[in-house]
């Protein structure tokens, strides 16, 4: 679906019985072209024929974090307690943010909950995420509140080595303002979450929602605590080791304690278990089964929102019941492309692109 094709639906949402002239002129485009981009909505199934009946619209809900992401890039090695030249980067990020954008261009239909200030920043995740076709409209807005802001450098390598996250106003996603979307929670077809939601919040979600399956991005070993004791209310999980090892309450120093972290997650309930060792590939498993798929090899530029790409991965390939050794190649291809490019979401990630990834992989 086109950017304009989205904006006329949303208008179309808005008011069914709206005539193609007001359209136009809402569009400030003729009523010829307006015609063009209903029969095109006609025929991929978004419009069912006259008068405007809309097919109901299947979605995957994310909850939690979108801030403004700066970036530093050393231009040599990085040296620690010293000023190092480099380039300073500021682009939008937050995990929730970033598992929205991967799955829009993976052509899934989202709705991000988050929170923003109505700052400069603010204005900057509201404009750019309404370019990008992530349906911001149930996020929570605040006067006079500072948006997130994520500061990191990397190394010579493309590695986070340090950052600083000021993201206080996702405390501001309470239980009251969760309990007034349960409508948009309860119709999704997945909802993802991140650790950066208040850990009662998270309890909420998993308890008051049954009927929906979750998804969870640990985000980080100081915040993935906070689902320790409910981590079998999850579908699917993918920590990376030292996550992993906060969760299991053990070292993960070898395949066997992998593969017995792996049946802590199953025999606690969660349906699907992906533990990511970066570089060196992911272990994942069910109750049937626990595999390894080892990563090739690939000139790192960004490793910032690979496991962004990961979860968005892993929630398109729950929609199309993709198997689990599915889910694991689908997902890792999406994060490799993302570590190839500067940006933490790779602007040219796309179904295509990840189906040319794959090929690759399953040539080496």
């Amino acid at each position: 679906m086109t950017s304009r094709e989205r904006e006329i639906l949303d208008i179309i949402r808005k008011n069914p019985f709206i005539s193609q002239k007001d359209l136009a002129e809402k569009l400030g485009i003729t009523r010829s072209s307006a015609a063009v981009h209903i029969a095109n909505l006609i025929k991929k199934g978004y419009i069912k024929g006259k008068g405007y009946i809309l097919e109901d619209k299947k979605y995957v809900t994310v909850i939690g974090g979108a801030n403004v992401d700066i970036q530093g890039f050393p231009d040599d090695r990085l040296k620690l307690n010293d000023s190092n030249p480099g380039k300073i980067k500021i682009s939008l990020g937050g995990v929730a943010r970033n598992i929205s954008e991967n799955l829009v261009k993976m052509d899934v239909e989202t709705k991000l909950i988050t929170a923003i200030g109505d700052d400069l920043y603010g204005n900057k995740i509201l404009n750019e995420c309404k370019i990008s076709g992530i349906d911001m409209e149930d996020s929570l807005i605040l006067k006079n509140r500072q948006s997130s802001i994520y500061l990191s450098i990397l190394d010579e390598n493309g590695d986070m080595k340090v950052a600083i996250a000021d993201m206080d106003i996702i405390d501001e996603i309470n239980i009251d303002y969760i309990r007034s979307k349960s409508h948009i929670i309860k119709n999704s077809e997945v909802v993802v979450l991140d650790t950066n939601l208040k850990k009662e919040v998270i309890e909420y979600l998993v308890s008051n929602f049954k009927e929906v399956d979750f998804l969870i991005d640990a985000v980080s070993t100081a915040k993935v605590k906070k689902i320790k004791d409910i981590i079998g209310c999850f579908h699917t999980i993918k920590p990376n080791k030292l996550e992993a090892e906060i969760l299991v309450g053990f070292k993960i120093d070898s395949e066997e304690n992998i593969k017995k972290a792996i049946r802590y997650f199953i025999d606690s309930g969660v349906k699907r278990v992906y533990i990511s060792l970066g570089e060196k590939g992911v272990y994942f498993g069910d109750e049937e089964k626990i595999e390894y798929l080892p990563s090739p090899k690939v000139k790192v530029v960004n490793t910032t929102g690979a496991g962004d790409a990961f979860i968005a991965g892993l929630t398109y390939s729950y929609l199309n019941n993709l198997s689990l050794k599915e889910s694991a190649l689908f997902s890792m291809a999406a994060s490799l492309l993302t570590i190839s490019h500067k940006n933490t979401i790779n602007p040219n990630m796309s179904l295509n692109k990840i189906q040319e990834k794959l090929k690759e992989m399953t040539k080496c």
